[in-house]
């Protein structure tokens, strides 16, 4: 069978890059509007993506000056796109460190059965301390603390989403039995961090559990991807690092007892696209000359763990930075923008206008058949399994990448030209439906 890239959309409000929203094509206020999305949702599946992705956490982001903040609650916004669209799969991200097993697995089955098998679970452990504080904590766990919390809610969510065995309704009108109670598993669940007794409300779902997303690349959390993840989001800005990644996680897969297919790496990409080179690189300049370094400046603090007024915008990061060891938040990105800015020697500045775009992930401007050859490259040199397309601009990005970069990836044998018969978010990765654990597979004679 001849691989194919998997894509998905990765959707932000009016686009990645943070000055998009000042364009005179953009909508300011198109975060909170439903029509906004069912649009890019029907746009990605006119590219017949496997999926779109909606990011979240349990607090504001930042200051409000900067670029459209707050969104709608991603589990609410995907019902609504599930009635508007057919194909593609559906995924959020739900935040183990401040969310319950249960209501969480109840909501995500809840998708999954209404959108006929495409829910997809992105698990993030949220780092920082102000969303801490809005959960009446004084300050973020420690990192490898949240981690060990979230191993033990997905096994609990595990057990939730199996409790049903799939014929467990039974429906027999003339009996008047409606189910089988032996075939419903309370998990009786007790331990470090979570106590859940009872099964689900929620029926078995089309595709057994929805397909589980990981987009941590700490050592912390590519052991947590090996054991749990069957797509992973990465940030990597250079092939060799991401064939270094990907070859990485394949193995901790191998080692964790797993099939180093049923995880897929999909490393994220900011397309800025021109019909020459010249018109993409003026492009990427528009946008970056929108950019408020102030704000950038902040949120690069934030990042580094610095004290206001630390960084100067036309000298380099200073050489004292906090060690990655010492790191309590993001692990991984901190490490990607330090080593950005050192291998590359940039300024303050110049790596502001790196990372409003795509916050650490690869932006690349050029044509169409530019972005298609990276592309092509990536997947075929063992780098990826596919892509996290970015749009810089929404719709107007996603749009273009849709029009002229997914027929040259089409004409090369590397994305489908439509959708086939298979219907679920896993069967659309190539996974298969996961076995309920509570089920003795017969022995073979």
């Amino acid at each position: 069978m001849t691989r194919r890239l998997h894509l998905n959309a990765f959707l932000m409000n009016t686009g990645h890059h943070e000055a998009s929203w000042r364009l005179p094509e953009s909508d300011p206020y198109a975060h909170v509007e439903l029509g906004h999305y069912v649009r890019l949702a029907r746009t990605a599946e006119r590219g017949t993506f496997d999926s779109l992705f909606l990011a979240d956490g349990p607090q504001l982001w930042g200051n409000i000056a900067q670029r459209p903040a707050g969104a709608l609650e991603p589990l609410t916004l995907l019902t609504a796109l599930a009635t508007a669209t057919e194909h593609i799969g559906l995924i959020a991200t739900a935040s183990t460190s401040y969310n319950s097993p249960y209501n969480l697995a109840r909501k995500f089955a809840s998708l999954d059965v209404i959108s006929g098998g495409r829910a997809g679970w992105n698990i993030v452990t949220t780092a920082g301390a102000e969303a801490a504080r809005n959960f009446g904590l004084d300050a973020e766990p420690a990192h490898a603390e949240r981690y060990a919390r979230a191993a033990e809610f997905v096994d609990v969510a595990l057990k939730l989403w199996d409790s049903w065995e799939d014929d467990a309704i039974v429906a027999d009108k003339a009996a008047g039995v409606w189910g089988d109670d032996s075939k419903i598993h309370p998990p009786r669940h007790k331990g470090r961090y979570f106590s859940v007794e009872g099964a689900l409300n929620v029926p078995r779902t089309p595709q057994g559990h929805p397909l589980l997303v990981q987009a941590g690349s700490s050592q912390d959390g590519k052991a947590f991807a090996a054991r749990y993840a069957e797509a992973v989001f990465t940030a990597q800005q250079t092939i060799e690092d991401a064939r270094d990644f990907y070859t990485d996680l394949k193995s901790l897969t191998a080692a964790a007892g797993r099939n180093p297919e049923h995880i897929k790496v999909l490393p994220g990409i900011v397309p800025v696209l021109g019909s020459t080179q010249a018109e993409a690189l003026a492009n990427e300049r528009l946008l970056e000359d929108h950019i408020v370094h102030e704000h950038g400046v902040q949120r690069l603090e934030q990042l580094l763990q610095l004290e206001s007024g630390t960084l100067e915008l036309d000298a380099p990061l200073p050489a004292d930075l906090p060690s990655e060891d010492a790191v309590e938040g993001a692990k991984s990105r901190y490490t990607l923008v330090v080593g950005l800015a050192r291998r590359e020697r940039l300024t303050v500045r110049q790596l502001i206008g790196r990372l409003g775009g795509g916050r650490g992930h690869l932006t690349f401007a050029g044509t169409p058949e530019q972005v298609a050859d990276t592309i092509e490259t990536w997947f075929t040199q063992g780098a990826a399994d596919g892509f996290n397309i970015m749009p810089a601009v929404l719709p107007s990005g996603l749009e273009a990448f849709v029009d002229h970069v997914v027929p040259i990836l089409r004409a090369r044998g590397l994305l489908r030209t439509e959708y086939d018969g298979r219907r679920t978010l896993r069967e659309r990765y190539g996974l298969p439906r996961p076995a309920n654990q509570y089920v003795r597979t017969p022995a073979l004679v």
